[in-house]
């Protein structure tokens, strides 16, 4: 019922930046807040962070915040991750995802709807 595509994935030096884009369709009206997580080769799914699709309430993964910057338009039922300093260890497929519960963000299990990823590969 709720559809997600991901862009703006590719290859960039250490360092370098990359915005990623979520476009939401489908029955969005459903949607209470929006995340993203990433999937690195040989390791599990891990949160990167999420945003109240009605609010403007944003949680990080620790490691990460201060680096990358998560953010939405409403208007155009699409949310951004703005990813700076990039490093080679930030190499993964990112994936954006939907949720239409107040349970924890930074599950997987939480989220039913997801896209199908943005491959993001940082070079040393």
């Amino acid at each position: 019922q709720v559809q997600l595509v991901e862009s703006g994935g590719g290859l960039v030096e250490a360092g370098g930046s990359l915005r990623l884009s979520c476009a939401a369709s489908g029955r969005t009206g459903s949607v209470r807040s929006m995340g993203w997580f990433r999937q690195a080769p040989g390791k599990e799914r891990e949160f990167v962070a999420s945003i109240a699709w009605s609010g403007i309430t944003t949680l990080y993964a620790d490691s990460l915040k201060g680096r990358f910057t998560i953010s939405r338009d409403n208007a155009k039922n699409t949310m951004y991750l703005q990813m700076n300093s990039l490093k080679p260890e930030d190499t993964a497929v990112y994936y954006c995802a939907a949720r239409s519960t107040i349970l924890s963000p930074k599950i997987p299990a939480n989220y039913p709807y997801w896209g199908q990823g943005t491959q993001v590969t940082v070079s040393s």
